[in-house]
């Protein structure tokens, strides 16, 4: 069975559309599931709309993105587990992808990536430079990643000392333990932060992050971008204008 895990705070304006693609590519791929939505700490309408997309709830408050995922895992019940943002759309095709991959002995891996809208010139100079470089070392982005149960329990999962780059820790540990594969397919991911804060803004988050080195992702006072709680306005009737994503 495959298991979806979905962490989210206060995601009630992308999380209608990304639990609607995840219903729509499993069916897709004919593969029992499950959907996990780990809520944490939300005060908006998230949990309802988890809750009308027939998803289970896991409560939590611990506003950090590595123990929320850890909790995810630790309430799934399948022997694949699939880590999708809120603020993602994973398309059918990728997830077969994903899927055929594990068949072939990989024991996890991530995707490629697309924005669902067009950000500013700067914003996808540093997103193409970030996704290229991840893919270089093979690293699956956060917003997206899988692995065999048995393996990722086997390096015991995310790295809870991070607040943020746990997908990162988590790509070396199970680098370490089998064939770990950046897929060609994509996953459609929220461009929001581009819209919402400037490149001055970001220009000071990745000064921060560099005085502070690794340590910084051991802070979540230091992680504004992360856990700085800016969000979108909600849309109505849940449901994004954001693209489809399509596929199989």
């Amino acid at each position: 069975m495959l298991s979806f895990v979905i962490p989210a705070h206060n995601e009630e304006a992308q999380i209608g559309q990304c639990l609607r693609t995840v219903r729509a590519s499993a069916d897709a791929a004919g593969e029992p599931h499950e959907v996990i939505v780990v809520d944490d700490a939300s005060t908006d309408r998230t949990d309802e709309i988890a809750r009308s997309f027939g998803a289970a709830i896991v409560p939590v408050n611990l506003r950090k993105i590595s123990a929320v995922r850890n909790a995810g895992a630790r309430a799934a019940h399948g022997d694949v587990l699939i880590f999708v943002d809120a603020d993602t759309l994973l398309p059918a095709a990728t997830l077969k992808a994903a899927l055929a991959a594990l068949r072939q002995g990989a024991v996890g891996g991530g995707a490629r990536l697309e924005m669902d809208q067009e950000a500013p010139l700067w914003g996808r100079t540093l997103a193409g430079f970030i996704a290229g470089t991840m893919r270089q070392f093979n690293l699956a982005c956060g917003c997206f990643t899988f692995a065999r149960r048995d393996a990722f329990e086997a390096v015991g999962g995310y790295d809870e000392q991070y607040y943020a780059s746990e997908e990162i820790h988590l790509s070396f540990a199970l680098q370490k333990h089998g064939r770990f594969v950046i897929l060609p397919q994509s996953v459609i991911t929220s461009s929001r932060k581009f819209q919402m804060y400037s490149g001055r803004e970001f220009l000071k988050q990745f000064l921060d992050l560099a005085a502070g080195g690794l340590n910084s992702f051991k802070r979540r006072d230091v992680l504004s971008f992360w856990y700085g709680g800016r969000r979108e306005p909600p849309q109505s009737n849940d449901q994004p204008s954001r693209p489809q994503a399509g596929g199989s």
